[in-house]
């Protein structure tokens, strides 16, 4: 997944699938505002918990709005990226199986779904159960994601997932130990705030115990 041999910033064309840009105009108190919004797809995530491993399975990527986050921490905008100076792995982090709602199904299947492609497991519907529902990029999308939770064994495991499409995802497994490491004072991760929170989530509620 890092063998990227050239990245260069552009424009966002008016047509993309995945991103919508507008500007939101309201009356607060009398006083008019906007705020500049992305309209973006809900989703959904999914802490699985490997029982005979003893292992929290994670998957790692390349993420493009992480890497541009900190090439453009200079102040750059548009124009091609110096690869030496900020090499690829810089945009690589390690999430919860995740996937977008874009489907005419449920989000509990969607989710089955990206369990399978994502990390290879094959586990039906009724074992996947239900989490909590929040609003993750308040300050610019609102989107909504469905987190779950799913026990899996080695017998549940059909493929090596990875993704579909053309994805690039590596699955990686994490024993309690290292993971409670990723949410200690002063750990400092390429992870979004919804996979912290799942770990928090399974250590507190579903770990085996000591």
């Amino acid at each position: 997944m890092e063998n990227i041999e050239k990245v260069w910033l552009g424009p966002l064309p008016p047509d993309s699938p995945y991103v919508k840009p507008f500007r939101f105009y309201f009356v607060q108190n009398g006083v008019e505002k906007n705020w500049d919004l992305l309209k973006v797809h809900d989703s959904v995530a999914i802490i699985i918990f490997n029982t005979i491993r003893n292992a929290l399975v994670f998957v790692k990527q390349f993420r493009p709005a992480v890497y541009h986050g900190v090439v453009t921490a200079d102040g750059r905008e548009f124009g091609e990226v110096d690869l030496k100076k900020f090499p690829p792995k810089l945009g690589v982090t390690m999430e919860l199986c995740a996937g977008i709602v874009d489907k005419d199904k449920s989000w509990i299947e969607i989710a089955r779904e990206e369990v399978l492609e994502e990390c290879g497991y094959d586990v039906p519907v009724e074992r996947i159960e239900e989490v909590l529902t929040f609003r993750s990029g308040v300050g610019a999308s609102g989107a909504q994601q469905k987190m779950y939770y799913c026990e899996v064994t080695d017998a549940d495991k059909v493929s090596s997932g990875g993704g579909v499409d053309g994805e690039l995802i590596e699955v990686v497994e994490y024993n309690l130990e290292d993971a409670r490491k990723l949410v200690t004072q002063g750990a400092v991760n390429n992870s979004p705030p919804g996979f912290l929170f799942g770990v928090l989530w399974f250590l507190t509620n579903k770990a085996p115990k000591a």
